[in-house]
């Protein structure tokens, strides 16, 4: 990457702790990992060390890369093992999910969503209503790997035809299905659109 004077320094993927039955989804996982490393690109993730999550943290670990693992308590031997959190370059353990996600949000500079199931769906959700609210205009990314997410574009097309998305050009995710071209789209997002309005050739196409 030639990008020197973007504002992207991290970002934050959401993503399953399950591993899914398409062995695609773990190696989008590693090779999104490879990629922020060879990026420069800090990793904020919520702190589980198995299932896709794992195979992200693992990606940039094994790649020179720094991770950020933001996980609560209760879910420390759920999502991941004690000894595979003290590989992260830094660890916080917080209180509750709410907490989690405030902190995720603070110390990202964009979004990434792998496949994952109703946590990751309700993660993603909230950033794009805290973006339709104009709370933010960080560059958010569906990575629809093997179309994972039709069906959820297809909601928000359906919900969008209705009239319920009243502020649709604040809401512009981008829709990225290999996982080689997701950071090069984040920066260039980053350098050429500041601004908070969206970009009407992408909300066309959710």
């Amino acid at each position: 990457m030639t990008h020197e004077n973007h504002s992207i320094r991290s970002i934050c993927v959401y993503c399953g702790s399950q591993p899914g039955r398409d062995p695609a989804y773990m190696e989008a996982g590693r090779n999104l990992g490879k990629s922020l490393a060879e990026n420069g690109i800090r990793l904020v993730y919520g702190g589980g060390t198995k299932g896709i999550m794992g195979a992200v943290a693992s990606g940039v670990l094994s790649n020179g890369g720094e991770v950020t693992g933001i996980i609560p308590e209760f879910l420390v031997d759920m999502e991941a093992t004690r000894h595979s959190l003290g590989q992260l370059n830094e660890l916080v353990i917080t209180k509750d999910m709410h907490e989690r996600k405030h902190m995720m949000f603070e110390r990202a500079d964009a979004f990434v969503t792998l496949p994952g199931g109703i946590g990751t769906v309700e993660e993603i959700v909230e950033i794009m209503t805290w973006a339709q609210l104009g709370r933010h205009a960080k560059p958010m990314v569906f990575a629809n790997i093997n179309g994972f997410w039709d069906p959820m574009l297809e909601l928000i097309r359906h919900m969008r035809d209705q009239g319920f998305i009243h502020r649709a050009h604040l809401l512009n995710p981008l829709v990225i299905d290999r996982i080689e071209d997701i950071v090069p789209a984040i920066i260039e997002r980053a350098v050429s659109q500041q601004n908070p309005e969206g970009d009407s050739s992408v909300i066309a196409k959710l």
